[in-house]
């Protein structure tokens, strides 16, 4: 996540997620370039994520734009984890459960790239793939 760079900077957001798997793997969006990574967030043992939305901040025309910007997931006990991302715009609605005894295992996300000079979001959308 990029920090807000106050009234006349150029703020992105969130620029990437990371899945980090129970048995030690992970795996990463693409990524901007800007920001750094939070403190991971997790399910309690033996828990999956199953559900997940995201912050975004809809266009805003001829100001600051900044797409994506935080994400929260539902693990399989009903614990919510929620990202320390930014402030702008509003939640959307929780994805479709994974069907009972799947997690989540696979991710993509879409993400704009730099824009010399123009407006820059970072990300713009994330998909998050179950498995049984």
């Amino acid at each position: 996540v990029e920090p807000h760079k106050g009234f006349f900077g150029d703020d992105t957001g969130l620029n990437g997620v990371r899945l980090i798997c129970d048995k030690g793997g992970q795996v990463t969006s693409s990524e901007g370039p800007r920001g750094s990574w939070g403190r991971p967030e997790s399910c309690p043992p033996g828990q999956r994520l199953v559900s997940f939305r995201l912050r975004v901040e809809a266009p805003r025309g001829l100001w600051d734009d900044t797409a994506a910007n935080s994400v929260a997931a539902i693990c399989s006990g009903g614990s919510v984890l929620e990202g320390r991302g930014g402030p702008q715009g509003s939640w959307g609605n929780w994805s479709l459960p994974c069907p009972p005894g799947g997690g989540v295992c696979g991710l993509r996300t879409r993400l704009e790239p730099p824009q010399r000079g123009g407006d820059d979001t970072g990300l713009n959308d994330l998909e998050l793939y179950c498995c049984s």
